[in-house]
């Protein structure tokens, strides 16, 4: 006997019969993802590295890693991660600002594709450290090319004001090093402008820049193996089901018009957010409903320990009451806020949302990058667990 499924999609026999809160994960939805991504790139010299930071659940990256993409890494435990669930030690890419020495050697010695450097002073490390091991590091220059990806300050990455990159400025002095330097093998540029970006003007931008310095070290006879434009496309958070998938053809084609006619070697990409956040959705039950003066509170038991971009960012996500009738009208405002105690644990204000009562089941869409993988155990709260459907199992 089939399951009953909610017009949203959703398996009602799994996630009535489960206790809240938890991330329910759409595997399906995902697999369609990665279909488009490899429509996209094939053919090209092109590879897709997934960013872990995202979503790090074993099921996640193990569906991924059989998918044949890479992965995009920012600490030692995610390249432990990676290869733990599938990734080959080749296809892992390791970013960061700050990574340890012990971070350093793990790379070294699992034989990891590039660490991304950022500075001059990681530079010299990684060739000491390489040194001592006997040796030589893959790498590529993460350039910060100052531009201005117009997404949250938090979560941009790509201006002169970030911590992130070297200097265009700067540039040439490292790359002369990493030449110099015996233990370093120096493989290409890197770049990441930031996150949730939806107009393809920022990426046009990166590949003019890009492009800029391909010709002029060409020129010094320098050639690159590939480059790396990292990620940061965003996806639609305010209409998940009309549009479940980010805009990949502009995407990709903008780096196809404007990056691949003056490169001849491999483009690299690092996406995150647009590949997992449709899939996941954050399911909660409404404890009570809370009427004050001017103001009725829909108080559910996911809380922003669970999902924190709200309360982070500002993050606006489509909140669904999934028990309740849609089609009978009588649609109200409510604040939908969690159970911990600060101010800051609110969803959504003045949300519209059907007749919600006691015991029903509320649904946070576009929460697959960036809320299980940031959830934590504030208030002593237990992590929320996570269901896969249509049956890929529950953890």
């Amino acid at each position: 006997m089939a399951n009953k499924l909610h017009p949203h999609g959703f398996d009602m026999d799994v996630i009535e019969m489960t206790p809240t809160p938890f991330y329910y994960y759409d595997m399906p939805l995902l697999n369609r993802t990665i279909d488009l991504i490899l429509e996209q790139i094939a053919g090209l010299n092109a590879v897709v590295h997934y960013a872990i930071k995202a979503n790090f659940n074993p099921q996640i990256l193990k569906t991924i890693a059989k998918r044949g993409l890479g992965a995009d890494v920012v600490s030692g435990g995610e390249i432990k991660a990676a290869l733990s669930h599938g990734f080959k030690p080749g296809d892992i890419n390791f970013s960061g600002v700050a990574k340890g020495d012990w971070e350093i050697r793990l790379g070294l010695d699992c034989g990891i594709g590039c660490f991304n450097v950022e500075s001059t002073a990681e530079l010299q490390a990684i060739n000491d450290i390489a040194a001592m091991m006997d040796k030589t590091a893959p790498v590529a220059l993460r350039v910060n090319p100052d531009i201005d990806a117009h997404t949250h300050r938090y979560i941009t990455t790509g201006t002169a004001a970030n911590k992130f990159g070297i200097g265009i400025d700067e540039l040439d002095t490292v790359v002369a090093l990493a030449r110099q330097l015996e233990h370093i093998h120096l493989l290409g540029l890197h770049f990441h402008i930031g996150s949730q970006i939806t107009q393809m003007q920022p990426f046009a931008m990166l590949c003019n820049t890009a492009a800029s310095m391909i010709e002029r070290y060409g020129k010094q006879g320098i050639h690159f193996d590939f480059i790396n434009v990292g990620g940061g496309l965003g996806i639609d958070y305010t209409a998940p089901d009309e549009h479940p998938f980010a805009p990949f053809r502009d995407y990709f084609d903008t780096f196809k018009k404007r990056l691949l006619p003056v490169h001849d070697g491999a483009i690299h990409f690092e996406l995150g957010r647009s590949i997992v956040a449709p899939c996941g959705s954050l399911m909660s039950r409404v404890v009570y409903i809370k009427e004050t003066k001017g103001k009725k509170f829909a108080l559910i038991d996911a809380g922003m320990n669970d999902l924190i971009r709200p309360a982070l960012y500002g993050a606006q996500h489509v909140i669904q009451n999934l028990t309740s009738d849609e089609a009978a009208g009588g649609w109200e405002p409510y604040d939908v806020a969690g159970p911990v105690c600060e101010s800051s644990d609110v969803f959504a204000t003045n949300c519209q949302l059907p007749p919600t009562r006691r015991g029903d089941i509320i649904a946070i869409r576009s929460a697959g990058a960036y809320g299980e993988s940031m959830a934590s155990c504030y208030n002593m709260r237990p992590l929320p667990g996570s269901v896969f459907s249509p049956d890929e199992g529950v953890s």
